[in-house]
């Protein structure tokens, strides 16, 4: 059940933010849900809140706090929140993120490795969604630091409030809530909080990005003010992605884990949704959770000029009579393996006489042990970067290729599955 409307309305104060967490579901309401905490002052509220909550409807909440390692303190504040929620009876795990030896975008690499953890904890523990602290003040910050990135319509709309990661569903209730009103119900509450002290570091693109928030608040340009428009944003890009899917029907061929795209759409249709439509066939056919580059405008017919192949994003795109065919670059994929009962190259299952000492690889330049591979009437190229099984060296089958019959395979989620989920 939800929260009661006549309790609801005797929560004074209290009674917006407590709307916002029940609400936040759709039905039915999950019946475990995980709360990501880091002791901060968003993520103890909505810790606060979700307890009411389980409270009065009969579901159960577990706790979840990720120690990142990139403080000196991150150990004890995780201990601390493991000594707040035992106080009030509220399971609780500590998750370790151990930093990576490479070279890469650190913050990037920390958001992903803390996905990653909570959502093996997630299932691991029965939860059925994890609620995040964002707030309407992170949803400013975020919109001023991609507008500053030139980001697109993607990059500046409203960041989803109920979304999928990692196979595990997560929730932002407060998306819409300052980060000031949390800190009043949580004195309200005589909860404690931490702050991060990486909050007031200049050297630190968000924290710039904060304290210009307060400055830009005497022309208009606040928390909510954002908020509205990335809202707008993120309906005209709803609207983009629909007629998008139209025009996929129509024009868009998938062929044997390639697509094919017309070289001249007839009638044209605009600009922009040719581009999504080209942005999205490369995403699907390389795997990429991001766009391609930049510079990379999207029209093909633009892009390819005089040549007849073009590389980009993990993809080969093939000039043919009346179309471009994308497929998958074989250097991107020669050095993928895995076991013959897992998906490869996260597109791809094979069915057949599984085995310990069976792997999937790239058919590769294996393709010249098979004479009749062009009686598939599939390009080479297509043929090299389609999964193959084999046993060390030996080339066992070939499914594309239509070597050995007791193996086949299939695309996971098809074309219009994936633009329908992005």
């Amino acid at each position: 059940m939800r929260l009661d409307p006549d309790w609801l309305a005797q929560q004074g104060e209290d009674t917006a933010l407590l709307a916002a967490i029940d609400t936040v579901f759709a039905d039915p309401l999950p019946q475990r849900v995980g709360i990501a905490v880091s002791g901060g002052g968003d993520s103890m509220a909505l810790l606060h809140l979700f307890s009411r909550w389980a409270a009065q409807t009969g579901r159960s909440i577990a706790a979840v706090t990720v120690d990142h390692g990139l403080r000196a303190q991150s150990r004890a504040e995780a201990e601390g929140v493991a000594a707040y929620c035992e106080a009030n009876d509220i399971a609780h795990d500590i998750l370790t993120w151990s930093r990576p030896t490479g070279t890469g975008n650190l913050p990037a690499e920390a958001r992903a490795g803390r996905y990653g953890l909570m959502a093996q904890w997630a299932q691991a523990r029965g939860v059925e969604c994890i609620a995040l602290g964002h707030t309407a003040d992170d949803g400013a910050e975020n919109f001023l630091m991609r507008l500053g990135r030139a980001a697109g319509i993607e990059g500046l709309s409203q960041m989803h409030h109920l979304f999928e990661r990692d196979g595990v569903q997560w929730c932002r209730p407060l998306w819409q809530h300052n980060r000031s009103s949390l800190r009043r119900y949580l004195q309200r509450h005589g909860v404690a909080w931490v702050e991060d002290p990486s909050n007031d570091d200049p050297a630190y693109l968000r924290t710039r990005v904060r304290q210009a928030l307060p400055v830009l608040a005497d022309i208009g340009v606040d928390a909510q003010s954002v908020r509205h428009s990335a809202m707008a944003l993120r309906q005209a890009q709803s609207a983009l992605a629909h007629y998008t899917r139209l025009e996929a029907r129509r024009h868009v061929t998938q062929a044997d884990g390639d697509l094919l795209l017309p070289q001249r759409i007839e009638p044209p249709i605009p600009a922009e949704i040719e581009r999504r439509l080209t942005v999205a066939a490369l995403q699907w056919v390389g795997g990429s959770a991001y766009a391609p580059r930049r510079q990379f405008s999207g029209i093909l017919g633009q892009e390819m000029g005089a040549q007849d192949r073009l590389t980009v994003a993990g993809c080969i795109i093939m000039k043919r009579k009346g179309y471009f065919r994308i497929t998958r670059e074989y250097n991107a994929v020669r050095d993928i393996c895995s076991p013959t009962d897992q998906i490869w190259d996260s597109r791809w299952r094979l069915q057949g006489p599984n085995a310990p000492d069976l792997q999937v690889r790239a058919l590769g330049e294996g393709v010249a042990r098979l004479p009749d591979w062009r009686a598939t009437g599939l390009p080479r190229r297509t043929l090299m970067a389609s999964p193959a099984v084999w046993r060390g060296e030996c080339l066992i089958a070939a499914p594309l290729a239509e070597y050995n019959p007791e193996w086949t395979v299939q695309i996971v989620a098809d074309f219009a599955s994936f633009l329908l989920s992005h």
